[in-house]
């Protein structure tokens, strides 16, 4: 059995008290609505997203492999072809121009050979970008990290009572104004998605954690750079939600209620992610917001999503 990590290896964590506050979004996307009222318990979190160097710290001690290094199992995509079933993950690669946004398929690629430790494709590598978040990462990577390193993966409430930093009212972790005096605090996409990226913030790509101001709780990037894996398994928010009621801790939602309705015949469960990455842009992707939620198949890792961990206090992890 391998030993656990060290403190030292795994990072700064900040420790949250816990409270009540208005999970999810009534006046942006409808996946958001209605927002309700949610208790949380006492937990750590990380203060940045797990790094490459982190990562490669567990890789280095542990053996893992993850699972864009392996070769699909055919089992799981019937009637794939087998030549699509190499180890890989999904890379984005701009258009040359403007392209119909309703087709992802115009700027992501399966590239064979990306990985964490080759984010861009074959001949890529983390030079210059240790201090980065890992990407490249399935649900049960992070999953196995955070169990290295004897943490958890949060739950959606959880990942979005840190990200609020305090702000429970704001459209975003710092306030209302998405750029104030014109200054970008995240790093995002500026320009027209796909394929012109002015990169105002300075990054084309990912950035290093610690490169834009933290929130309220004094966490870092819980706006853009990479979205963020969650433990809980993706399904609505109940359209019936008594306002006057509050959810207490809510964890996990309903695996068969996560199967993608476009692929059901595959029966690959999603999980919520958070926070957004360097791909979110105004005329396309407004999910630069603690509120906003997306549903990933837990069998897909790409090039702008990676996570953080947390340790519920004792009482609470009960």
């Amino acid at each position: 059995m391998v030993a656990r990590a060290d403190a030292a290896v795994t990072g700064d964590m900040i420790r949250l008290p816990g409270g009540t506050f208005r999970m999810g979004s009534d006046h942006h996307y409808p996946e958001e609505a209605p927002a309700h009222a949610v208790r949380v318990g006492a937990f750590w979190i990380d203060a940045t997203a797990v790094t490459n160097a982190q990562f490669d710290a567990f890789v280095a001690a542990t053996g893992y492999v993850t699972l864009a290094e392996r070769p699909a199992n055919a089992a799981d995509y019937p009637g794939a072809d087998p030549a699509r079933l190499v180890p890989s993950s999904a890379v984005f690669e701009p258009p040359p121009g403007p392209v119909d946004l309703s087709d992802h398929r115009q700027w992501w690629r399966y590239v064979a050979g990306a990985n964490w430790r080759h984010p861009r494709g074959p001949g890529s590598g983390l030079d210059g970008a240790w201090d980065h978040p890992v990407v490249h990462v399935a649900y049960e990577d992070a999953q196995a990290y955070a169990t290295w390193a004897g943490k958890a993966l949060p739950t959606e409430a959880e990942w979005e009572y840190a990200a609020r930093g305090g702000l429970h009212a704001a459209q975003y972790a710092w306030g209302n104004e998405w750029m104030p005096a014109g200054v970008p605090l995240a790093n995002t996409w500026q320009g027209a998605f796909p394929w012109q990226n002015t990169f105002e913030d300075g990054y084309l790509w990912t950035a290093p954690v610690r490169a834009f101001p933290p929130n309220g709780h004094g966490l870092f990037e819980m706006t853009g750079n990479v979205w963020e894996w969650t433990a809980d398994f993706y399904r609505d928010f109940d359209r019936a939600m008594k306002p006057c009621c509050t959810l207490d801790n809510p964890r996990g939602g309903e695996r068969d209620a996560s199967i993608d309705p476009a692929t059901p015949h595959l029966r690959i469960p999603r999980r919520v992610t958070k926070g957004g990455s360097y791909l979110c842009a105004p005329d396309y992707c407004r999910r630069y917001r603690p509120a906003a939620r997306m549903a990933q198949p837990v069998d897909t890792s790409t090039c702008h999503l990676g996570f953080r961990c947390i340790v519920r206090d004792p009482v609470e992890a009960k």
